[in-house]
Parts: C-alpha cells; sequence; structure tokens
C-alpha cells in the first residue's frame, strides 16, 4: 500500500515564519558581515629576504647544478667506442713521435766523439721532453677552445636554451657544467700522456719538478682557452661562427703575440736603440703572458744548467723584466742582458775590481751588488751575492696567473650572456629636468 494513501499518517507542521516582510533574494544571497581586521603596515622584512636560500645551501644548490649538466654532457660525449679508440690512436701517435725524436737525437750525439754519454743521455731526454711538451701544448691549445665553442650556440640552435635556463639550475652552474663537461676530455688525454712522458726520467736531465711544471701550464692553459672558447659561444647565436672566432683567436694569442713582439724589438732597437716612431722601449710584458708555449719554453729552459737554446729564444723575445735567463754580455740579444757574474782574480793593492756592468768583485772572487767606483775606493757593498746559473720559476708562474684572472673574466661574460635576466647594467644618473622657474 502506498504511504501516501494511509489514514494514519499525521500530516507534517509547516514553518511557522517570523512576523515582517518575507525575506528577499538580495537577503538570501548576501552573507553575514565579518569583522575583517584591517591591515597592518609590514615591520619586518619583506617575502623575498625572508625566502632567501642560506649560503651553504645555495653553494650546496649550484654543485648540485653543476653535476647535473656534467653527467648529461657527458653521457653524450663517451658514449660509444669512439672516445676510446680517439684516446688510443692518440697514445700510439704520441709514442711513436718520442721514439722518432730520440732515434734522431741518438744519431746526432753518436757522431759527437768529443762528448761523454752521460751528457748526451741528459740532452736526449731534455729534448724527448721538449717535443712531447710542445706537441701536447698545441693540442690543448687548439682542442680546448674547440670542444667548447659549441657548448651554449648549440643549445640556441636547438632552441632548447630558453628550456635549460627555465629549470631549478643556476646560470652560473650551467656555465660551469658546460665548461667541465667539454674540458673532461681534454683532461683525460693529458692525464693519458703522463706515463709516456716520465720516459724521459730513463735519459735524465729532466727531474719531476720539471714535469710537473709543464702539466700545470698544461691544464691551466685548458681551462683559460676553454673559457675563452665558452665565451665566444655565449656571444654568438652559431656554432660555426663561434668555432671561427675561437680558432682565430687562438692563432692571435699564440703567432700574432710573438710576431708582435718579434715586431717590437726590431723597431724599438733601431737607430742605435733609439726606436722608430711611437715604438721604444720594451715590449708590454702581457703579450708574452698570453702564450702558453713561452710559458712552456720557461719550463723547459730551467732544465738547462747554462743559457742554452730555449733560454735563448725566451731572452730573444720577452721583455727583460719578465725575463727569468741570465746572459753575457756576448749574446747579441735584442734585449739588454743580465749579466753573469764571472769569478774575478784579486787585485793587489785594495783587492776590489769593478766590471763594466757594475758588479763588485772582491779579493775572494764572489760577485755582489755595488756600483762603479773610481781611484780605487769602493762603494759600499750589498750582502746579496748574485747566483750563476738561470732564474728559475719567474716567468711561466706570472703566465698562469693571467691566464686564471683571464678564466673568471671569460666566465663572467658567459654567464650575464646565458642568464635572460638579472643581468649587471650600468646605471646612469638622470640629469634632474629644469622647472619652469629656470627657464
Amino acid at each position: 500500500m502506498d504511504p501516501m494513501d494511509d489514514p494514519t499518517r499525521v500530516p507534517a507542521a509547516a514553518p511557522v515564519l517570523p512576523d515582517g516582510p518575507a525575506p528577499g533574494a538580495a537577503d538570501v544571497a548576501a552573507p553575514a558581515p565579518a569583522d575583517v581586521p584591517a591591515p597592518t603596515p609590514a615591520s619586518g622584512p619583506t617575502e623575498h629576504a625572508r625566502t632567501r636560500p642560506h649560503p651553504v645551501a645555495a653553494l650546496r644548490h649550484t654543485f648540485g647544478g653543476i653535476a647535473a649538466i656534467s653527467v648529461k654532457e657527458l653521457r653524450g660525449r663517451m658514449r660509444g667506442r669512439r672516445a676510446f679508440v680517439i684516446l688510443t690512436l692518440y697514445l700510439f701517435l704520441l709514442a711513436g713521435f718520442a721514439w722518432m725524436v730520440e732515434l734522431g737525437m741518438e744519431a746526432a750525439y753518436s757522431n759527437n766523439f768529443g762528448q761523454s754519454a752521460a751528457l748526451a743521455s741528459s740532452s736526449i731526454g731534455q729534448g724527448i721532453f721538449a717535443a712531447l711538451i710542445m706537441l701536447e701544448t698545441l693540442q690543448v691549445v687548439f682542442l680546448a677552445p674547440a670542444s667548447t665553442a659549441g657548448a651554449i650556440s648549440l643549445e640556441r640552435e636547438k632552441q632548447t636554451l630558453g628550456l635549460l635556463v627555465t629549470t631549478p639550475i643556476s646560470s652560473p652552474a650551467i656555465v660551469l657544467g658546460k665548461l667541465l663537461s667539454a674540458l673532461t676530455y681534454v683532461f683525460l688525454l693529458i692525464a693519458a700522456s703522463i706515463p709516456l712522458t716520465a720516459i724521459v726520467f730513463v735519459f735524465g736531465g729532466v727531474g719531476p719538478e720539471d714535469v710537473v711544471r709543464a702539466y700545470v701550464v698544461l691544464l691551466v692553459t685548458a681551462l683559460g682557452l676553454g673559457a675563452f672558447g665558452l665565451c665566444c659561444s655565449s656571444l654568438v647565436k652559431r656554432t660555426q661562427a663561434a668555432t671561427a672566432i675561437s680558432i682565430f683567436g687562438v692563432l692571435a694569442i699564440t703567432v700574432g703575440s710573438v710576431f708582435v713582439l718579434i715586431f717590437w724589438n726590431a723597431l724599438a732597437n733601431d737607430d742605435n736603440g733609439q726606436g722608430r716612431g711611437p715604438i721604444k722601449g720594451q715590449p708590454p710584458a702581457i703579450i708574452a703572458y698570453v702564450n702558453p708555449f713561452l710559458a712552456q719554453i720557461d719550463v723547459m729552459c730551467g732544465t738547462e744548467s747554462f743559457s742554452g737554446t730555449w733560454c735563448g729564444i725566451l731572452s730573444s723575445l720577452i721583455p727583460s723584466g719578465a725575463s727569468t735567463t741570465s746572459s753575457d754580455n756576448s749574446g747579441g740579444g735584442s734585449n739588454p742582458p743580465i749579466a753573469v757574474p764571472v769569478p774575478a782574480q784579486p787585485v793587489p793593492g785594495n783587492g776590489v775590481i769593478v766590471n763594466g756592468g757594475g758588479q763588485v768583485f772582491v779579493g775572494n772572487g764572489v760577485a755582489v751588488g755595488g756600483v762603479n767606483v773610481g781611484g780605487g775606493i769602493a762603494a759600499p757593498i750589498a750582502a746579496d751575492v748574485t747566483a750563476f746559473g738561470v732564474v728559475r720559476d719567474a716567468f711561466w708562474p706570472r703566465s698562469m696567473l693571467t691566464w686564471l684572472i683571464l678564466t673568471v673574466v671569460f666566465l663572467l661574460v658567459s654567464i650575464q650572456f646565458v642568464s635572460p635576466t638579472r643581468r649587471w647594467h650600468l646605471r646612469r644618473q638622470r640629469r634632474p629636468t629644469p622647472g619652469p622657474e629656470a627657464l
């Protein structure tokens, strides 16, 4: 039976409405007013300042971004057998080149009957060391910028740089990750050549510290030129243009700097040392510092006991203030030579003689600092003793310091051109607009 037809069902009571007019639609829809407190001015730091990360956390985040970019790039570069096949062929060619140098120098010294075997062996060791280091420097000079020349420009060509920038990875992490991943293969080639270079210890003439100096120059040169190629890649949009700029820049740094030094010295020594035109005096030392081959020549000059071939090349090119070599007055170089003291015989009477270079020699034959004197009266003598041989570690450290500074500059420029925001802008002060009373 239908419940509605049940006679015992009691109908529900109608709701009792209050007295007054019926509520309208506006009264039903309008919510009750709430007590909203008035906004108070912020007295503390801003929201941006409160959310600024801790320096340690920011540094950890940056290193995490560098690792992420490096792993991504290395997976693409080291995938397959090509990288390892190239490394094997490179070591075979380097070993063959060292063997040819050893055979040539051994044949040259075997015809010279006047030299001892020990001197010939040390000379062969120095020759192999010089040949290997110069070949590796040539490889680093051209391979390091070529490896990084397409790091940023390829991302622009693929239109993925915008996506990369929108990730939580910061712009410095992107640039440093690209640089380290591109130079990892160059560092691998340098490290793989160390056992082969150590063969010079069998012949002698080269110490472990000389090998360490040479490889420090190689590593810093690879870092600096890699940063230069990355800077070129961030400045232009096409990889071909970035590669061309990098190659011409490397040629200007290596060949161009030597040409400028030779040209400057030729004009500065013209007209009996008076110079020709505006070129007078010694060339700027920075021209020599940016050339990695001159830094390696300085390292090889340190293996020579006295002024030899490499020291002569260095003293004829670089300014005398930056030169580390010593040469005698009969060297005939274009720069004023640094006097090498020669033990003198004591002079009867006062026991002091003065040579033409301003060196004072006392009776025991030791050269000390002094000035030219006349009438047999000696000037006050300083306590420093002029050392014999070659002064080491004075040119290549300055060259490496120059390259480290240039590396920082190149990286800062790359970061600025990779980052779409937060770029550095030169703020110009606006001149105040003159009022109507000034008119």
